[in-house]
């Protein structure tokens, strides 16, 4: 998995900036210091109203061989049945983060994430993508 944006289609990356900014209105109404669901909620209204299709809390079962294990992990939004949103309130990230929105991505086969971090005073500062490869990818 790697970050290189020529990796992804045009309109993966335009649909991530557009939930980026998105994003950003949220934090702007909002400001930090609330809690996850608060800023799960309003962004899900937001990308609702935008017109996009968007999911919150996909179950994503774990595929072990032949078994499949539904130990509950959820991503907190799905765009398109492409982008993973991950969203976060901490004080910073730490790798565990970094780790969970890159194993969403490959169990689910998405092909893009992102990790928001609403608690903080300028939020593209918090905001990071994470790219699932072709060679990672089935997509």
């Amino acid at each position: 998995m790697e970050n290189k944006d020529n990796d992804l289609s045009d309109d993966l990356n335009a649909l991530s900036y557009q939930v980026i900014g998105l994003a950003i209105e949220v934090h702007r109404q909002l400001g930090p210091g609330l809690l996850e669901s608060a800023y799960q909620t309003c962004l899900f209204y937001e990308l609702q109203n935008a017109g996009f299709k968007v999911e919150k809390e996909i179950t994503l079962p774990i595929k072990y061989k032949e078994i499949r294990l539904d130990q509950g992990y959820r991503i907190d939004l799905l765009v398109e049945d492409k982008l993973v949103i991950e969203l976060k309130t901490v004080e910073n990230y730490t790798a565990v983060h970094f780790a969970q929105i890159l194993t969403y991505l490959k169990l689910g086969n998405y092909p893009l994430g992102l990790l928001i971090n609403y608690n903080s005073t300028i939020l593209k500062n918090n905001i990071k993508r994470f790219i699932n490869t072709p060679s990672d990818s089935k997509r």
